[in-house]
């Protein structure tokens, strides 16, 4: 058996577990024993970032019509770890144009991950001169 430790981030707790797993290959989660934790929420955590972790993706993309160049973004919920890098280089293909909604969707299931791309604030259009 090994010990790793790992601190939990589902909260602002951030409950520092102690993760029991067994010798070899990719442990199943069933046979992680979790310590430390304050809430089932970290054994959750914990359990899944072993076997399977997943992050939300925040960046920017371009944006063209308004005063300012680039728009947040993030994935509208987590996405596989590996996949990160991969969504990265697809987001420096996207361009916004204003006005943008906090929400609205940028791409939808972007590389079939089940994630939407969202803009996470309001872009309005700059004026134009008459």
């Amino acid at each position: 058996m090994t010990e790793k430790p790992l601190v939990c981030i589902v909260c602002p707790r951030g409950c520092r577990m102690t993760l029991t797993l067994p010798d070899g290959d990719a442990p199943l989660p069933e046979e992680i024993h979790v310590t430390g934790n304050a809430c089932p929420r970290g054994e959750t955590y914990a359990r899944q970032e072993m076997t399977a972790p997943q992050r939300v993706l925040t960046s920017t993309v371009r944006l063209t019509g308004a005063a300012l160049t680039r728009l947040p973004v993030k994935t509208s919920r987590a996405v596989p770890k590996e996949r990160l890098r991969d969504l990265i280089r697809l987001l420096d293909t996207v361009t916004a144009a204003a006005p943008v909604h906090i929400g609205d969707i940028l791409v939808k299931n972007a590389l079939g991950t089940g994630a939407d791309i969202v803009a996470t604030r309001d872009m309005d259009a700059m004026e134009t001169p008459e």
